[in-house]
This record gives structure tokens, C-alpha cells and sequence, in this order.
């Protein structure tokens, strides 16, 4: 690991197997809906409300997350993109972020590019071998169960934010 939690900026999401679980389902009209895990929804608003940006990289276009990400105030989407290391590149040119500063969350081959330029590179634990195999954290929950929801709670935690990220809820 190049870069420590703690000193992470943004969190850089790959979706179809790192916010899902990988499966993609079409209705009879050609529509793809997905399945989000509303526990990992709550721990992008913590990173978000505590000062981490969060952003997308997806190789899908899909209405259904730009619904999500819209609901959860994510607009740092990259989707329809091939090569991702170059979308990260972008990313770093709009927020003023280097890459160093940037975990990259992936699940399959495409995602390693990304990976390998980012500061922290995370694969889910039902990531393809050759991923896990080059990931700095390797999560113990699976894409779109829960892995997300833990990378953002050991951010929060690694900035010394898990405290203030808690406040709101023990009111």
C-alpha cells in the first residue's frame, strides 16, 4: 500500500460487482435494473459529510445509477468508460486530487489500470484472483454486500473521523 487509509481524499468506485453484486438483470424492454445495498449507501454520505469525495468509474451506462448516485449526492460519475486509468486521471484534473491521494475499489480485470495508479487499491473478497492478487486491502464482505459500507467505516476510521461520523445517530 503506497498510500494509508487515513490519507485518502477520494474513494473511487468501480459499480457492477464492487456496488453489486455483479449481476445485471434486463427486463423484457431491454431496461437493466440493479440492486444497491442501502448500508452502503449510509457509508458514502459519512465519507461525503465528513470531507471524503467519492467517485465513479463504470464501464455501464445505466439509469439506475445515475438514480443512485443522484439520491446519495454523488456527480463525480465516470460511466461508458473502457480505460479506466485514464478516467482516473480525469477525475484527479477536476477535483485537484492526485491519484495517490485516491483508493480505487475494483472487482475484475478491467479495474486494474485504475488500481495500480491509485494510492490504495481495494478488491472485494469475491473479486477474480488476479485482482485480489494485486489489491492492497482485499474486503472480507462480497460486491454489493456490504464491501463498500466496510472500506468507508475503516476510512473514517484510519482519519480519526469515526467519532464525528457517529454524532448524528447517538444524539
Amino acid at each position: 500500500m503506497t498510500t494509508s487509509l487515513s490519507q485518502v481524499k477520494l474513494l473511487v468506485l468501480d459499480v457492477d460487482g464492487v456496488l453489486t453484486d455483479g449481476r445485471i438483470i434486463y427486463t423484457d424492454s431491454g431496461e437493466q435494473i440493479k440492486q444497491f445495498t442501502s448500508r452502503d449507501g449510509l457509508g458514502l454520505r459519512l465519507l461525503m459529510d465528513n470531507g471524503i469525495l467519492v467517485g465513479i468509474i463504470t464501464g455501464r451506462i445505466s439509469g439506475a445509477l445515475t438514480h443512485r448516485c443522484r439520491n446519495l449526492g454523488i456527480d463525480l460519475i465516470f460511466d461508458g468508460i473502457f480505460n479506466k486509468a485514464e478516467a482516473l486521471d480525469r477525475m484527479a484534473r477536476k477535483t485537484g486530487i492526485d491519484p495517490s491521494a485516491m483508493a480505487f475499489m475494483g472487482d475484475d480485470l478491467i479495474d486494474l489500470p485504475a488500481m495500480t495508479r491509485a494510492g490504495v487499491a481495494i478488491a472485494v473478497a469475491d473479486a477474480v484472483d488476479e485482482v485480489k492478487a494485486r489489491a492492497d486491502i482485499v474486503t472480507r464482505a462480497s460486491g454489493g454486500h456490504g464491501a463498500v459500507r466496510e472500506i468507508c467505516d475503516a476510512i473514517l476510521k484510519a482519519a480519526g473521523l469515526w467519532e464525528n461520523a457517529l454524532k448524528p445517530f447517538l444524539a
